[in-house]
Order: structure tokens, then sequence, then C-alpha cells
């Protein structure tokens, strides 16, 4: 028996990962990325890149893509949780516009991965919570671009209950909707 289990979405290419955790009385111990299982899996990718961020309650980031040098994204948290969300921008895929999202927690310890071609958001349940991601292509500032969180076409449900305000950075308060959007070349 291998070291995870990969769930296929019913979105094409976006998975849940659940890693095997050992535990005893000291604590427990896990790999949180194996190049050979994930290949198995159809996850061959190359990650390049490696990013933390810690936010608070309320925090919602994103929805972020890049519209050359797209990014596949392998996203955990370490401690708290997250809501977290991929939404197809494939124009050729069936399933465009729509989207996935899974509550990512330090108890469930799982993984969940979002392919190039999707925008990518989270947003914080729990009072801090820390993010982890790694990345299939380096970041680039100049080909950022994002999607408005609460983009009705799109209708992500977010879990907001106990949260009594969405806080967004500037940036973020700025997309518009996926068709006023010019997503990835």
């Amino acid at each position: 028996m291998g070291k995870f289990n990969f769930t296929k979405t019913e979105i094409e290419g976006v998975y849940v990962i659940e890693p095997k955790v050992f535990g005893d009385s000291r604590g427990y111990f896990m790999e949180t990325y194996n190049f050979e299982e994930f290949s198995e899996a159809g996850l061959g990718m190359t990650f390049v890149q490696d990013n933390q961020s810690g936010s608070t309650k309320g925090v919602l980031r994103g929805l972020h893509f890049q519209k050359k040098h797209q990014q596949g994204k392998l996203v955990r948290v370490v401690s708290g949780a997250v809501f977290d969300v991929a939404v197809d921008i494939r124009k050729e895929s069936k399933t465009y516009g729509k989207w996935y999202g899974v509550t990512l927690t330090q108890e469930n310890k799982k993984m969940f991965y979002i392919p190039e071609g999707f925008a990518h958001g989270f947003l914080v349940l729990s009072e801090t919570a820390e993010f982890t991601y790694k990345c299939t292509e380096f970041y680039h500032p100049e080909f950022e671009s994002g999607i408005s969180w609460n983009d009705e076409s799109i209708g992500i449900k977010w879990p907001t209950q106990g949260i009594d305000k969405i806080n967004l950075s500037e940036k973020d308060k700025k997309w518009l909707s996926l068709d006023k959007t010019i997503t990835c070349e």
C-alpha cells in the first residue's frame, strides 16, 4: 500500500490527496510528497518553488493565476483550517468556469492539487492558518492575474458562517468576473 490516497475530483486534473499518517504517543510522521508515488498516480510534474503564507480568520486570497507561465500547485495547511478552491479557466475544457473546493486542516492533513489552467484561492476558517504550496512554475509578477472571489457566474459557495468580514488585499478587491478577465495564453 502506498503512502498516499489520490482522489480524482469531477474536474479533470484536480485531486484531493490524503497522506498516510504514522502516529504514536510521541506525535506523528508523514510524507508530504513522493515523486514516484505521485507519478504512478499520473501526477509526474516537477516542482520548482515552495511558498508559505500565514493569515488570520476571514482572509481570502485569490482567485489567482498567471496568464503565461501557468502554475500547478500542490497545497496544504500546516496549522489551522482553510477552504481551498480551484476554478477551471481552460477555455477548451468541458468544465470551464466550474469550481471545486475542499477544506484543508492541520487535523485532516489533506492536500489539494490544482493543475495549470486554473485560478486558485482560499478562505481562512480558523483564527490563524499557515498555508504551504509547491509550484510547477516560478512566480512571474508581470503575468499575474485574477478573478473576483464572488463572481456570480462561477458561484463558489464559500463557507462564511462564523466569519464577520471577508478580508481581501487591495489587489484582490480589483479582480473582475471571469467573462471580463483575459485568462491563460
